[in-house]
């Protein structure tokens, strides 16, 4: 069935870049130098007082709009069922940081608190992330091993292993929160655009597989000392299996039971989200039968298993960070804070773009180094958010961040009075919560196929990201990741695919001529299309493939010609009439060797005759013959030439020209004609009239051009 489209017709007059300039008269705009910015940056009045406060405390923005009757009840109950959540996984991934339980819960308190007033996002929760704590866990472990004395580190001095091992979390932490302030105050919150879904994918598998290997320890029940950097996860498995026969069965079969359970009621959750008001907090209900049964039959002692045991209760005295750990942390703490704040911003923008509100993402640096800050200074260590958490706290109707504050009292009630409940609660069963948790992030490796199918450069980053994470380390990995991530960047724009263009017959549309079956491209004419920057890193691919496209070396045959014509010249001087035999000859012999002279303009001056290359050559003649006469080069994919580019694109347009090749250059930015004019790039053979605004435009000036040209043979008699 054929579907009527619409038609459209423009009658306008053949354009090039100099005559649209003469017929449209074009706005030159005056660009703001560095100190009109300074001096507008710096400018204070009473707008901008307001803004800035409104930018530093986006909380007023929210408060303003708030609807008590509508959105408080839904933040109470939200709140409530995502602070059951964060009191759980504060109590677990605490494991994973290699602290004692209870600092989890302070994790999930001091930083929320922060958060609230200085925070743009309404709904994410704030409190501690399975892969920060891993890694702030990897710098604990290093400097405060379990087997062997610490670091030599001023500030241990009296301190026991726990209060060594919570001075160098929120040490580092203090760092992280430092780092990320900077970022926000600097304005460089783009940075996480450097991160992309694919390198996050890649990186939070690996970071699983970490956690997962990091847990079995709690689940089976051994003593294995934690164990960081490069291959830590293949050492770890090797102590694990040398131990594996030593298997505490009670802490196995608990885990195991936990596990099936929680597996099962999440998945339930997710199939009847859409009928139940709140999730089915399952890790609760499963916490306080494992306390309880751990309490009634004494697991601490008739059965050998791990309990958390004494929690702190209250919150103690503020503590500052030791200096040599921050010094002896420095590089770890990095990409802790680039962590932290790619995954919460990732996670803020999802649910902003649902919600319909904006956030800030140097704020959010802001609001996060700020709370990571206050966190560390009451031993909380590295604050961002989880996936799983936040999605409890909106999907249980949660509107605004009062959710999260109520979350926090829920932790700091804990805390202070109902924390040795908490006391017979086996570690086992917060290994095996940490680890069903990590089913959402284990899954992940069901992207390899698809990227595979679909992207491959995407897929290396995805599995060198995995790979290099899982083995050297999250910090090292991370590193590892954007490495293969920028170079599959400079992949892309340094080896584009290059194509010549064609007509689809009957329109102004031009495509790729291996893509279509009718097409129209006139005989003598190439368009050529590279889609991508010209840099000086692909400048000679982009005229190699220029080359491999019309299909000769324009500086080769200009040689050839140039030989060929010093040697007729030769002739003249002995002989006064030449004859086309004669010249035959000429062109027969072999002409090898270099000269500089050679690689310049023909010099057609004093011949008695027309010399016409692309007329009709004899059979025999070793000069190449070129039958192209127009290139058209498609620029409209091309955003950006350095210096080095714009010196080869010079010397490749004047050697087709210098072979009596027309060049045009169609669709160039504006900003690209605006430095090519900058750095005199147009001289007496490269004009500004070889440029037009469109690919139809350069077309049907080529064809009007050239369409009563007559070829003939290559000598032609100057008096015709």
């Amino acid at each position: 069935m054929v579907t009527l489209r619409k038609q459209y017709a423009v009658a306008r007059p053949v354009y090039s870049e100099d005559s649209l300039a003469e017929d449209h008269e074009k706005v030159y705009r005056l660009r703001k130098t560095i100190l009109d910015n300074a001096r507008e940056y710096l400018t204070c009045d009473s707008k901008r007082v307001k803004n800035a406060a409104l930018s530093l405390l986006p909380v007023i923005g929210w408060m303003r709009i708030y609807r008590v009757r509508e959105w408080l009840l839904g933040d109470v109950v939200s709140g409530i069922s995502t602070g059951l959540v964060a009191i759980m996984q504060g109590l677990a991934f605490s494991l994973l940081a290699s602290l004692p339980p209870s600092y989890g819960l302070y994790t999930a308190f001091f930083p929320m608190l922060i958060y609230f007033f200085l925070g743009t996002s309404r709904h994410i929760s704030v409190g501690s992330f399975p892969v920060l704590s891993l890694m702030v866990g990897a710098v604990v472990t290093r400097l405060v091993p379990e087997d062997g004395p610490p670091a030599n580190i001023t500030g241990f001095e009296g301190l026991t292993q726990d209060q060594q091992r919570v001075l160098v979390a929120s040490s580092v932490t203090f760092l992280m929160g430092i780092f990320q302030l900077a970022m926000g105050v600097l304005q460089v919150g783009f940075i996480v655009v450097y991160l992309s879904d694919t390198l996050v994918s890649g990186f939070t598998t690996a970071a699983a597989i970490h956690i997962l290997v990091s847990q079995l320890k709690f689940v089976l029940g051994l003593t294995v000392p934690g164990i960081s950097g490069p291959l830590s996860v293949i050492y770890t498995l090797e102590k694990i299996f040398v131990q594996i026969t030593s298997t505490n069965i009670c802490d196995l079969v608990m885990s195991i039971l936990i596990m099936a359970m929680v597996f099962i009621v999440k998945e339930l959750n997710d199939i009847y989200k859409a009928k139940l008001p709140v999730p089915i907090p399952i890790e609760v209900v499963m916490t306080v039968i494992a306390c309880g049964v751990s309490y009634g039959f004494n697991f601490e002692t008739r059965y050998d298993v791990d309990v958390v045991g004494k929690m702190v209760s209250g919150y103690e005295s503020p503590i500052a960070p030791n200096m040599e750990v921050l010094q002896e942390s420095a590089v770890e703490a990095f990409p802790v804070a680039i962590v932290g704040f790619a995954v919460a911003f990732s996670v803020a923008k999802v649910y902003s773009i649902k919600h319909d509100y904006t956030i800030d993402g140097n704020q959010e640096l802001i609001a996060f180094g700020v709370s990571n800050i206050f966190g560390a200074s009451f031993r909380s260590f590295a604050a961002s958010t989880a996936l799983s958490r936040t999605a409890v706290q909106e999907s249980s109707g949660g509107k605004t961040q009062i959710a999260g504050l109520i979350s926090a009292m829920m932790a700091m009630i804990v805390t202070v009075a109902l924390g040795f409940l908490l006391e017979p609660l086996p570690t086992s069963v917060l290994g095996a919560l940490v680890i069903v948790n990590l089913k959402g992030m284990l899954m992940q490796f069901r992207e390899i196929p698809y990227l595979w199918r679909r992207d491959k450069p995407d897929c290396v980053v995805w599995m060198g990201t995995c790979l290099g994470a899982t083995l050297l380390g999250l910090d090292l990995g991370l590193a590892v990741g954007l490495g293969v991530e920028l170079l599959t960047v400079v992949f892309r724009t340094q080896f584009p695919r290059c194509s010549v263009l064609a007509n689809i017959p009957g329109t102004d549309l031009y495509k790729d001529r291996k893509d279509y079956m009718h097409i129209f491209e006139p005989k003598g004419v190439k368009i050529f299309r590279m889609p991508s920057p010209i840099f000086f890193a692909n400048i000679e691919f982009f005229r190699d493939k220029l080359v491999d496209a019309v299909g000769f070396n324009p500086l080769r045959v200009l040689r050839k010609r140039n030989k060929a014509l010093r040697k007729i010249k030769k002739l003249l001087k002995k002989e006064d009439d030449v004859t086309e035999r004669g010249l035959r000859d000429v062109f027969c012999q072999t002409t090898d060797g270099t000269d500089e002279a050679l690689d310049r303009p023909s010099d057609l001056k004093d011949l008695p005759f027309r010399m016409d290359w692309r007329g009709e050559l004899p059979g025999d003649v070793t000069v190449p013959r070129v039958d192209l006469h127009s290139l058209i080069l498609d620029f409209s994919a091309v955003s950006f030439l350095d210096i080095s580019a714009l010196k080869g694109l010079k010397t490749a347009l004047k050697e087709f020209i210098h072979v009596d090749v027309d060049v045009y250059i169609v669709s160039c930015d504006a900003c690209i004609m605006e430095k090519l004019h900058s750095c005199t790039f147009f001289d007496e053979d490269i004009l500004t009239s070889m440029f037009f605004p469109t690919l139809h435009d350069a077309m049907l000036h080529v064809l009007d051009k050239d369409k009563d040209k007559s070829q003939g043979w290559v000598l032609t008699d100057s008096k015709l």
